[in-house]
């Protein structure tokens, strides 16, 4: 979607003016990547009009591959408005005009499965699911699973998509948006979704305002498929619930760990985009193979980036200056405190 963000805090009513941007979950997490040094490719619908162009324009700026977009001549491009704050915020507006748009009309009918094919990871949001039938059609495909003793892991992207070979590792940000959905239908849509990915992302919030369950080891038991269970707890970091095996050759009823990594310090600039920010830099450190606190920290790093400027994207630090900040030792992370700018190579990081 094209994003439109406020000139100051307030209501919307009373802001005089907007800052055009782009937004979009899935895509916000496909620049992250490719401006990390991934290749990435984002397969979406946009209107045959000016902010269509913009969206294509913008999200192939960071190095996204956007040839697989297509363009609907009849259908507009999506737009949102909302206010400065953080969405937990008391008063906090979000306005969506995305109703018809050419995005909503995605479907297994028009989305070709072969765009996806060759890729290692396949990265999913909730918020298209909410968008139409068709939407949610098209996700129930995509993380259907080949067979009931199939568990793809980080390592191995070797089962089928639904209509031929190739299936990648399928990654689920929940996203749980109460606005988009029309009907009560939505969380148990979500966790139906949820249960069909390997990589899930929800934040421990969304989980108790969608389900009613409160804390990781809830969460786990109503998730009990993917391999890998991140759930963002906000200031308090992130946990990860993985299967010991996920990175041999599948679950067979071994261990799980359970993984906490606190993130650093950070000056906050602007509270939005770090829920897509974390899930690219988890991702990122997924498909190089680190370990799993490698990957939390990652993910807190790449958050930090985003959470220390205006929008929803940045570009994230250097790998090699990200990479030397996840080997610190636990003091060394603990005392980390992240202000603007500090993605910068000549940036000292400062602590507290």
């Amino acid at each position: 979607m094209v994003t439109f963000l406020p000139a100051r805090p307030g209501r919307l009513a009373d802001v005089p003016a907007f800052e055009r941007t782009i937004g979009g979950a899935e895509s916000n997490v496909a620049c992250a990547l490719a401006a990390a040094g991934h290749t990435a490719k984002w397969v979406s619908r946009v209107g045959a009009d000016g902010f269509g162009d913009h969206l294509v324009e913008a999200i192939g700026s960071y190095g996204v591959d956007v040839r697989a977009v297509r363009r609907d001549p009849v259908r507009p491009t999506g737009i949102y408005f909302r206010t400065a704050d953080d969405r937990a915020a008391d008063g906090h507006e979000v306005l969506y005009y995305r109703a018809g748009s050419a995005a909503s009309a995605m479907s297994p009918v028009n989305v070709p499965y072969r765009d996806l094919r060759g890729a290692r990871i396949l990265h999913l949001s909730g918020i298209t699911a909410a968008l139409s039938d068709d939407c949610l059609a098209l996700m129930r495909d995509l993380v259907a699973r080949p067979s009931p003793d199939h568990h793809p892991s980080p390592s191995r992207c070797a089962a089928p998509l639904p209509d031929g070979p190739g299936r990648p590792l399928v990654s689920f940000d929940v996203n749980y948006r109460p606005g988009l959905w029309r009907d009560a239908a939505g969380p148990r849509v979500l966790l139906d979704l949820a249960r069909g990915a390997d990589i899930v992302f929800v934040g421990e919030d969304e989980a108790e305002a969608a389900w009613g369950m409160r804390g990781a080891a809830a969460i786990r038991d109503a998730l009990p498929e993917p391999d890998v269970l991140v759930v963002k707890l906000g200031r308090g970091g992130a946990v990860v619930m993985e299967r010991a095996d996920a990175a041999g050759e599948g679950f067979d009823g071994g261990d799980e760990t359970a993984t906490l990594v606190r993130p650093p310090t950070v000056d906050v600039v602007a509270p939005v985009g770090a829920g897509d920010a974390f899930a690219a830099g988890f991702l990122s450190a997924t498909l190089r193979g680190l370990p799993v606190r490698d990957r939390i920290r990652h993910g807190h790093l790449m958050a930090a980036a985003v959470l220390t400027v205006p929008g929803d994207l940045t570009q994230p630090p250097a790998r090699a200056r990200a990479d030397r900040l996840v080997a610190l030792d636990d003091t060394g992370w603990g005392r980390l405190r992240l202000g603007p700018g500090w993605t910068g190579d000549d940036q000292e990081v400062r602590t507290p």
